[in-house]
């Protein structure tokens, strides 16, 4: 590792990951022009944004950063894979690994691995139906479209807020910093679909100003502690498959489970590989 990132790393030990987090949130909810405008354009021209793809497409559309980063996009830009004997990828990016749960272990990247329970949030109960079976992480550069759709469709059990650290998610924080996703803030949400459960973790990260749900809105407890919230009768969040289930405010990490012999990737789903919201990326058994 390079000294580079020797220093990134560290660098994340010691800053006040969440003070900075909001500070930089505060930032991306200002609606003043002269501060909004140049600091979207400067983020579309650094990293490349395709703006071509979306509904509005210039700076002074969008009423602040987060508006801009959290973009729609136009009809068509991506189409949903209808079939129901597939699983679509639920966000744009890039694949980070995917594969076996092995022994309640979900692989991370060059030796670090975390465990199952932990990222679902502590209970054994709820991990049960996952071991064994298949998990995929998705990472969410800054250039990709960031709301998050349903793989398959489903009807939302619980949602569980996991307070955390919020370490930086991209591929050297993940090759160095052990058990990255079940140590950061995330909000996990399980679904029953006609396949079984299915997990959808939505992971936070380094000035991650928000991460938010369609049912839910912000998730923002008043304390940073462990929070289960029960669905059902009488509130019922069912989701269509390519329905919008949630969006983060500067970018993340997805993480799919899926229970034993559910999911079988499809060959170009692999670590690595860039992905769009909608493809197919596994058959449903």
């Amino acid at each position: 590792m390079s000294f580079k990132d020797n220093l990134f790393i560290a660098s994340q030990y010691v800053v006040p990951q969440h003070l900075l987090s909001r500070a930089v949130g505060a930032l991306a909810e200002t609606e003043i022009e002269w501060v909004k405008n140049p600091l979207i354009n400067l983020f579309i021209k650094k990293f490349g944004v395709n703006m071509s793809e979306a509904q509005r497409q210039t700076a002074s559309e969008f009423s602040c950063f987060n508006d801009f980063f959290t973009r729609e996009l136009i009809d068509g830009a991506r189409p949903i894979e209808g079939d129901a004997s597939v699983l679509c990828s639920p966000a744009d990016g890039a694949v980070s690994q995917r594969g076996e749960i092995v022994d309640g272990r979900i692989f991370q990247a060059k030796g670090q691995d975390y465990c199952l329970t932990e990222l679902l949030g502590g209970d054994a109960k709820r991990a049960a139906p996952f071991m064994g079976g298949e998990f995929a992480t998705i990472y969410l550069s800054p250039k990709d479209y960031h709301r998050v759709h349903m793989p398959m469709a489903g009807k939302l059990r619980d949602m569980i807020y996991v307070p955390g650290d919020l370490f930086s998610v991209n591929q050297v924080t993940a090759e160095n910093v052990p058990r990255l996703f079940a140590r950061n803030e995330r909000v996990v949400c399980i679904f029953d679909t006609d396949k079984g459960p299915m997990a959808m973790v939505l992971v936070g990260a380094m000035i991650v100003a928000a991460v938010e749900t369609v049912w839910a809105g912000h998730i923002a407890p008043p304390r940073r502690e462990l929070k289960v919230s029960e669905y059902g009768a009488p509130v019922d969040v069912s989701l269509e498959k390519g329905a919008e289930m949630g969006r983060f405010k500067l970018g993340s990490t997805v993480i799919l489970c899926h229970p034993k012999g559910v999911v079988d990737w499809k060959d170009a789903f692999e670590a690595g590989s860039p992905v769009r919201m909608g493809e197919a990326i596994a058959d449903l058994s």
